[in-house]
């Protein structure tokens, strides 16, 4: 096995290896027989017939097997217009990696020093499966065209997130991309309380890295005094604060953006008035203000952001998406409606948090200033003045107070949507992108279970997800999950929601499968390759053996291999680079692998590449 190269290491820090795929940690049910719940979806047809649209055909790859479980394997042509063009994966870089007195993945504390674990070993955010390694490992890589230069911005799905930054080069001749020497720089987020949980990210068309901050640890009866309560957040925060008195719980839960300035330097800022949830990701639309935000979890709701300026995430309205159900078929539909949160700015809703502007002092708000939650009446119904719902939460009697509602839209911003009346059902949500050309946003809900089943949990009765709340979405139980699309009017707002593809799930073959080989098990990360027709679909939760990145063709409905990770490893991160200074490319994570893999435990970040030809 390859071993990491070790630190001189200063802090110390007490720490429970638990990952972030499934945040409730309750058991899934695996059917014996095979329901019958996918149908072949209908094309894509583009909105304009005017538009030039690139013809994309990746080359496939077969379902690994045997000794192929412990590689990485890629498609190897693509075929851009007609022109059949050779490709491969290049690596950039690998958690571990040393450079300009850094290592990459490794955690710091609220000062910016460097953590250890118990054994003395230091806190690289890799994966469990490695002694060295902690949390889900790196999630979301941007390249950024900045300054005539080309830079990596990384992100950590840790509970102690970190980032980091370095340059890259590229080969003029082939597109070939590589890792500069001595550029690798950590990027400090002290200032902002620290980095928490990593997750999804994106390249904004302004070019900056939009990242995310997912599981924030529930405020309501948190005792900040407690010296460890055995918890997600407890035993991982503390560490980065030494005293947990210090780490009030609304620091976390928000969408971080990372900008390059003139000097090359990482610019650090998180955006407030994009509210606080489980934030897989925040999608920019192409208007430049419009901000689609998925929940990651159990009961959690869809949300929209319109920016007051353009380019600026600063200030700007919040809403939460209403799921008025029209079909319980194949995934379900429904007709999408919003609803107004309200309006902020980063520095209004910070100082709710750090009044004094000293992240020493944790004299913010806490859960008791903004809402009250009590106990239901004996009938199940809510006293008089509570609103009845169902969140993360689950059943909870909960009202605002008086003057409080501008905190509680931003800082509890789910149960403040609930209350507003907004669907808090939804499982697993996880990535965005959307196709321009045809005017559709694309979802991938990674399970459909839980809340959005009608009073079941895994196709058996269970009232916990929806007592009490709204039972907006009552759809068949499919734990292989789908890839949902959401047309969007000339305002970009979406109006719809309705599954173009879903997994099929099986009972359980001899490699270990779970859902149907040949169709997508547990869609987390979309991509839509632009001005083009193939939607990437990357794959989590291990219901494959190996993960899988598919190229789903919208006007064809064909599903092509073409990247599966080592087994035990997600695959994250897809994004497409149309132009980057010619070329054409894809980066991909392989995220915490399996120790005896290929990879060696090691998660990693690289690019499928390098085509050309592609029209803008």
């Amino acid at each position: 096995m390859k071993k990491l190269i070790m630190l001189s290491l200063a802090a110390a820090a007490t720490l429970t290896l638990v990952g972030c795929s499934d945040d409730d940690n309750e058991t899934t049910v695996v059917p014996t027989v095979t329901p019958d719940s996918t149908v072949t979806p209908s094309p894509v047809v583009p909105s304009d017939s005017a538009i030039t649209v690139n013809d994309v055909q990746f080359t496939g790859i077969p379902t690994p097997t045997g000794s192929e479980q412990l590689k990485l394997q890629t498609s190897s042509e693509v075929e851009v217009n007609g022109e059949v063009q050779e490709i491969g994966f290049t690596k950039l870089m690998a958690t571990g990696h040393i450079d300009n007195g850094e290592m990459y993945g490794l955690s710091k504390d609220v000062n910016d020093m460097i953590l250890t674990m118990d054994d003395g070993n230091p806190y690289i955010c890799n994966g469990t499966s490695n002694p060295s390694g902690s949390g889900s490992g790196l999630d979301y890589v941007s390249i950024l065209q900045k300054n005539d230069k080309l830079y990596m911005v990384s992100q950590f799905e840790c509970q102690i997130g970190s980032i980091y930054v370095s340059e890259l080069e590229q080969d003029a001749q082939s597109g070939e991309l590589s890792a500069k020497p001595d550029t690798m720089k950590f990027v400090s987020q002290k200032g902002e309380f620290g980095g928490y949980v990593h997750c999804a990210g994106m390249k904004t068309p302004w070019e900056t890295h939009l990242g995310s901050e997912e599981y924030p640890p529930d405020a309501k009866g948190m005792d900040l005094n407690a010296s460890s309560s055995g918890d997600f957040y407890f035993d991982f925060v503390k560490p980065f604060w030494g005293d947990m008195r210090l780490a009030n719980p609304y620091y976390y839960g928000w969408t971080p953006e990372v900008s390059i300035d003139v000097d090359g330097n990482p610019v650090y800022t998180k955006h407030y008035a994009l509210g606080r949830l489980s934030h897989e990701l925040s999608y920019v639309m192409p208007d430049n203000k419009t901000v689609y935000i998925s929940d990651d979890g159990t009961n959690v709701g869809l949300f929209m952001f319109k920016a007051d300026t353009e380019k600026d995430l600063s200030a700007g309205t919040l809403y939460a998406a209403k799921w008025t159900q029209t079909s319980a078929a194949n995934g379900g539909a429904a007709d999408i409606s919003w609803i107004e949160l309200g309006h902020a700015t980063n520095a209004e809703i910070r100082a709710m948090i750090d009044p004094d502007n000293n992240i020493m002092t944790n004299d913010g708000y806490t859960f008791d200033d903004i809402m009250e939650v009590v106990d239901s009446n004996v009938d199940g119904t809510c006293p008089t003045g509570y609103a009845s719902i169902n969140t993360s939460a689950y059943f909870e009697c909960a009202k605002v107070k008086t003057g409080m509602e501008k905190a509680a839209a931003f800082l509890e911003t789910r149960r403040y949507a609930a209350i507003k009346g907004a669907t808090t059902e939804f499982r697993k949500e996880e990535g965005i992108t959307y196709d321009a050309n045809n005017k559709t946003l694309y979802v991938a809900m990674s399970a459909i279970e839980r809340g959005m089943e009608d009073n079941a949990k895994s196709g058996v009765a269970n009232t916990q997800y929806d007592e009490g709340g709204n039972n907006d979405i009552r759809v068949d139980y499919n734990y292989c999950g789908a890839v949902y699309a959401l047309d969007v009017n000339e305002d970009m707002v979406a109006t719809n929601m309705y599954a173009v593809v879903t997994g099929e799930m099986i009972a359980e073959d001899a490699d270990g499968n779970e859902c149907h080989l040949d169709k997508i098990s547990n869609p987390d990360n979309v991509a839509m390759m632009p001005n083009s027709n193939i939607l990437a679909i990357g794959e989590d939760t291990g219901k494959h053996v190996n993960n899988i990145v598919w190229a789903y063709d919208i006007n064809t409905g064909e599903l092509t291999r073409i990247l599966a990770t080592p087994a035990g490893a997600e695959t994250t991160a897809p994004f497409f680079y149309n132009d980057v200074n010619g070329y054409g490319y894809m980066t991909a994570v392989t995220q915490h692998p399996d120790e005896d893999t290929d990879d060696f435990g090691q998660s990693s970040v690289g690019v499928l590449g390098n085509w050309t030809g592609l029209v803008e």
